[in-house]
């Protein structure tokens, strides 16, 4: 332990070793709800900001795991409402790709998924990417579970078309 992380509270110290896993698990979430690596990023730290206001309450739950995961659900819809107001700019200022960019498959995939709308994308990547059960996913988004299996459907039937496009494919 470093003499930083010795002068921490035991609550902020369980808070450290809950964001050290919490990170490697969600960040894909985060890039798959956002579709952009820098806005994923900044999702997650936004909702870990959240989850540490309340850490004291949530580190006695079961799985504080399934907070954070419905914070970036709801943080990542509540941006996007805000985005709808923003001010679009002429030009979009240039950007290095990150490292280690995605395979060409992995990004046929995300650019179908970011067609979707966002509740519709969020059904998808809870239920089919976190494997939650269609109750949790239910529970999460703070819908019911007619609601969960309508949205994964009309998800899903819109994946396979994007996907059997030839736009989509990939050229190998």
């Amino acid at each position: 332990m470093t003499d930083q992380t010795e002068r921490l509270s035991s609550a902020d110290r369980s808070y450290v070793a809950f964001v050290e896993v919490a990170w490697q698990r969600h960040i894909r979430l985060a890039m798959l709800l956002t579709g952009d690596r820098w806005r994923a990023e900044e999702l997650l730290q936004d909702s870990l900001v959240k989850v540490y206001e309340r850490w004291r309450r949530l580190s006695r739950l079961d799985d504080p795991h399934a907070y954070l995961r419905r914070a970036l659900v709801n943080n990542n819809t509540s941006g996007w409402r805000r985005s709808r107001r923003e001010n679009l700019v002429g030009e979009v200022p240039d950007r290095a790709a990150p490292a280690g960019d995605l395979d060409p498959d992995a990004d046929v995939l995300r650019r179908a998924l970011m067609s979707l709308p966002a509740r519709q994308r969020a059904v998808v990547v809870l239920r089919h990417y976190e494997d939650l059960t269609e109750r949790e996913v239910a529970r999460v988004l703070g819908c019911t579970l007619g609601t969960v299996k309508s949205q994964n459907a009309r998800a899903l039937d819109k994946l396979r078309h994007l996907l059997d496009k030839p736009t989509y494919q990939v050229s190998r």
